[in-house]
């Protein structure tokens, strides 16, 4: 495990699933749950992201040749799914909620509504997969769960730390800075489908070449 191998993954993985995206995850919880409460989603669902994250990194090949997925194709997928939900934040449409919204918040739903931005991201499981599967190699693969784990790390502490301050930030604050995210997590997913259709060999025209 070399060190810049180790810190080229962990700058990967703290742009995509980082505090400055988590932490706003957190903050729209804060506004329902209690400190108490808060940090427990946050433990449980860093365990579960964690915990996906592991089997993911460890499994990449094994899974892309499962599925017969190719790296561009995960490009494309993660890149779509991620454009779908960042326009959802940027007009106020929280998907992935099964729930109608006025039914008493509790672990469960606090866990549940971090799903897509946190546990399962899917600009975080698609680096996973695509960082694990690009050297055969169970060092290479133990590094890239290595940082993924760091960044998880520092997120719960993020939180735990500024649970309060979460709690007392205003909700108009949070949908402002929810909808200005959403606008730039949407550019992102834009640009892997961007790299996802240049690997595949479709001529794409960027920064104005």
């Amino acid at each position: 495990m070399t060190a810049l191998s180790y810190s080229a993954a962990f700058i990967t993985f703290f742009s995509v699933v980082g505090p400055p995206k988590v932490l706003l995850a957190f903050a729209g919880l804060a506004q329902t749950h209690p400190t108490a409460e808060l940090r427990r989603i946050a433990l449980i669902s860093s365990a579960a992201a964690v915990f996906v994250g592991l089997v993911t990194g460890i499994a990449s090949p094994w899974l892309l040749d499962l599925f017969h997925i190719s790296t561009p194709a995960l490009q494309l997928a993660g890149g779509v799914i991620f454009f779908i939900y960042a326009v959802g934040l940027v007009l106020g449409i929280h998907l992935g909620s099964d729930g109608s919204g006025t039914d008493a918040p509790d672990l469960v739903s606090g866990v549940r509504q971090l799903l897509m931005p946190y546990v399962v991201s899917p600009l975080a499981m698609t680096a996973v997969l695509i960082e694990g599967a690009a050297r055969d190699s169970w060092t290479w693969r133990s590094t890239v769960v290595g940082a993924y784990v760091t960044v998880i790390a520092i997120d719960l502490l993020g939180v735990v730390v500024l649970a309060r301050v979460l709690q007392r930030t205003h909700h108009a604050t949070i949908e402002l800075l929810g909808r200005l995210l959403g606008l730039l997590l949407a550019a992102v997913g834009v640009d892997l489908v961007l790299d996802g259709l240049t690997s595949l060999g479709v001529a794409v025209a960027r920064d104005g070449h």
